[in-house]
């Protein structure tokens, strides 16, 4: 797993530039350094702002409406940072833009839209994205496995106790997201994703360069918990939802996405309209 290109997005470096520009953060730090991917406060935070809100409207309703009823101006601020690297808050960025949208429509599918934008923008929760993939349901992962998951991503960059709690963040998104259950003891536990999810995941796939076949592969696509036939059988879902266009002939799929790429993203992932 740790060497496809595909399924693990890369590090700063082999990222291509419209990858970055169109949302997708790299590096070897993130968020889960402190906070979880705070699907509460993402919620609420979409429950008190239009689709459309631009940053600085985010901001506003965090600090001057405090939506997210944080006690002080300190934690109001911490929590609009924090948002802002997880989800990017910003309709100019382009995975934001789709999940967002993609919420409106679909309701039980919000934890697992916010779970895909969150690893697509903290490689810290992508780097414990292994044990999630290694395990079948019911299994107890043990905590270690995601100690160690994340350690041969960083290598000796956290101290011991940083890594514990990214770790420990980390278990609590997969929790939120529904791919664990349970508090002392974490069990794996399979989600059902619907064709709006299947649709982000493969734009995301779509978007780090995978076609064809190799979509239903990506690391997006694999923590969707269902096979590439079943993924396929839900892409024709989101194709009759019009939220993609896809063409089978044999063996060759094509998969593109007209409606939720601006005219510009699309020349800048596969340079025709």
């Amino acid at each position: 797993m740790d060497g496809d290109p595909l399924l693990l997005i890369p590090l700063v470096g082999s990222l291509a530039p419209s990858a970055l520009q169109l949302g997708f953060r790299a590096g070897e730090i993130g968020t889960h350094t402190s906070r979880t991917m705070m699907l509460e406060e993402a919620i609420a935070l979409f429950a008190n702002c239009s689709p459309t809100a631009t940053r600085a409207e985010y901001r506003e309703a965090i600090m001057a409406h405090n939506c997210l009823s944080k006690r002080t101006a300190s934690t109001r601020r911490a929590s609009d940072q924090r948002l802002g690297e997880l989800y990017g808050l910003d309709p100019s960025v382009a995975l934001f833009r789709v999940m967002r949208a993609l919420w409106e429509s679909d309701q039980n599918g919000r934890p697992l839209l916010a779970l895909l934008l969150a690893t697509a923008r903290d490689p810290l929760l992508r780097f414990s994205a292994g044990p999630i993939l290694r395990s079948s349901s019911g299994e107890q992962i043990p905590k270690q496995r995601f100690t160690e998951s994340v350690a041969r991503a960083t290598g000796t960059r956290f101290k011991d106790n940083i890594l514990d709690k990214i770790v420990r963040n980390a278990a609590s998104s997969w929790t939120q997201s529904g791919h664990l259950q349970g508090r002392s003891h974490k069990l794996r536990h399979l989600i059902q994703p619907t064709p709006h999810v299947v649709a982000y995941a493969l734009l995301q796939g779509f978007i780090l360069g995978a076609r064809g076949q190799a979509l239903f592969q990506t690391l997006p696509a694999r923590l969707l918990d269902v096979s590439p036939a079943q993924l396929q059988d839900l892409a024709h879902d989101a194709k009759r939802l019009g939220l993609l266009d896809m063409k089978v002939s044999g063996d060759v799929i094509e998969i593109t996405f007209p409606t939720l790429l601006t005219e510009e993203e699309r020349r800048m992932v596969y340079g025709k309209n």
